[in-house]
């Protein structure tokens, strides 16, 4: 019937007008003319049904050409709204914006009593997430990040490597350095609702990894958390996850179990160098450094959950110990008379290369409440607590000095303690919190990439504190203070793995080794 055709030709019409505001002006008013035109046909046709129910029967001529080019029409525009909908969202990147504007005052105190500082260290920090869902079980993820200090540096080396290690892949983006656009994360994610017919959730996942920001770090910095766990693992690399939901299983509320690898240096050679053989392994240089570990969340009911970690990373990178002697009588030499020539050279000779040092097991256990009690007031319902408790244990090889300066096997151990509540003055808007601290005297994280410019807090051998306050100033808008302050008991604690890892008590440490640092900071964030 002309009359259904005409019926399913203006649901059409009106499903096109849904998306009026992403087309142009001028096509939503041609399906506001279109649909009025038909409304008047379909009006006139009911109008000739009630007179022939009423009065002798007629034949209705009815403009059949009129209605057909009319359709023809109609269906032209809805092909091209279509179109213009899939152009304008459905087939294009989602992108999201956290862009942050901070200010920090960096403290050290130097066991000789001396003091290093920065008053106002300026930065600008953006990031730009992206995502796309092409269909059920496939997506992808990525974010661009952009990390720089207001201005230049006096040297005019904004990327601080020469000397440091600023641009190290796996710090590339906690680190202020040059205005350039790096990439922080891209990885693609694929999920099954059943494993071999079994109804068991899974997913797969490869790319530049979401490593650092995880769970705890992630409240203090008024974020989602990602994987993995940040009391053991924060740090930038690529590599892949494996990921089981395990609750039909076990029988345990919220139970998942992850399974992570990835590779933090690699050995290949450049391209076009003397030797002709791109991208082969180079003898000459470190070993591939690979880290494999599993993530479980044995239980997890939106209130109280637990969480573990364990990984084994393999040839970690370090100084060994006669070539970090060597720099040291170097570098003696040339302060007590830089304007020697010999004196320079010999620094720039004697600068240490790593070596592959060892290997190392982190394992860490966290408990988390998002809500103490059980509705004993807004407040507590309102309040995170957890207690994350890890360890590290070093296997170090036969280089001069082993690893963190000694050739034994040595265990570390760190306890992380942490609440976050409503503030008191506008808590339907505001948070404080509190965080403690404490690691032994061979503890090793991997927090190169924890986001605290005097250095990562988690891996401190001694004692951390800090305190916090975050503020919702508008939907997108937010701003936040903190204090941080790190007591060392033994030096090396932001150190890499080998006799540069040292551990030496601050009571027997000269010269210009760190006791004491601390970072004031506070920032406006716009996160939309």
């Amino acid at each position: 019937m002309k009359k259904n055709l005409i019926a399913m030709s203006v649901v059409a019409a009106l499903t096109t007008t849904s998306f009026a505001n992403d087309l142009n002006k001028e096509m939503y008013n041609q399906i506001q003319a279109l649909k009025a035109k038909l409304d008047a046909l379909e009006k006139k046709m009911a109008e000739q049904e009630a007179k022939q129910k009423t009065q002798t029967p007629a034949v209705t001529i009815v403009d059949e050409k009129r209605i057909e080019k009319i359709e023809k029409k109609l269906d032209t525009v809805s092909k091209t709204a279509t179109a213009a909908k899939i152009q304008s969202g459905n087939d294009n990147l989602k992108w999201d914006v956290d862009f942050r504007t901070q200010v920090d005052n960096i403290q050290y105190k130097h066991v000789d009593g001396s003091k290093s500082k920065n008053n106002a260290l300026l930065t600008n920090r953006l990031w730009l997430g992206m995502g796309y869902k092409a269909d059920d079980n496939s997506s992808f993820h990525g974010k661009l990040s952009y990390n720089k200090a207001f201005g230049d540096t006096a040297d005019h080396s904004q990327s601080n490597t020469n000397p440091g290690y600023a641009n190290f892949d796996w710090v590339t983006n906690e680190n202020a350095t040059d205005n350039s656009i790096k990439l922080k994360e891209a990885y693609w994610l694929y999920q099954k609702e059943k494993l071999f017919g079994a109804d068991i959730p899974w997913a797969a996942s490869v790319g530049r990894r979401p490593s650092t920001d995880g769970l705890p770090i992630n409240i203090r910095n008024d974020q989602q958390p990602n994987s993995p766990l940040s009391h053991t693992v924060d740090v930038e690399f690529d590599g892949f996850s494996l990921k089981f939901d395990t609750q039909s299983l076990t029988g345990l509320t919220g139970s998942w179990f992850k399974i992570c690898g990835g590779r933090g240096l690699t050995n290949a050679k450049p391209r076009f160098d003397m030797s002709g053989t791109a991208y082969a392994s180079d003898d000459d240089k470190n070993v591939d450094v690979d880290m494999l570990g599993f993530i479980a969340v044995p239980y997890d009911d939106g209130q109280y959950s637990v969480h573990m970690q364990y990984s084994h990373a393999w040839n970690l990178i370090g100084f060994d110990g006669q070539s970090l002697n060597n720099f040291n009588t170097a570098y003696y030499n040339y302060s007590m008379n830089p304007t020697d020539v010999n004196n320079a050279y010999a620094l720039q000779m004697a600068t240490p290369s790593f070596k592959d040092v060892g290997d190392i097991d982190l394992a860490t256990v966290l408990f988390k409440t998002e809500g103490i009690g059980n509705g004993i007031s807004d407040y507590l319902d309102n309040t995170i607590a957890f207690a994350s408790f890890a360890m590290s244990k070093t296997n170090p090889n036969d280089i001069p000095g082993g690893m963190l300066g000694s050739t034994d096997s040595e265990n570390g151990y760190s306890v992380w303690l942490g609440v976050n509540a409503p503030c008191p003055i506008d808590p339907d808007n505001a948070k404080i919190g509190f965080e403690w601290n404490k690691g032994s005297k061979y503890w090793r994280s991997m927090t190169y990439g924890e986001d605290t410019y005097a250095g990562s807090k988690i891996a401190t051998r001694g004692q951390a504190w800090e305190v916090y306050r975050t503020q919702k100033l508008t939907k997108a808008l937010s701003f936040g203070v903190s204090y941080v302050f790190m007591d060392y008991d033994y030096t090396g604690s932001n150190s890499f793995f080998g006799a540069d890892g040292t551990p030496v008590a601050i009571s027997e440490a000269a010269g210009s080794a760190v006791s004491e640092a601390q970072d004031v900071r506070a920032y406006m964030r716009y996160k939309f």
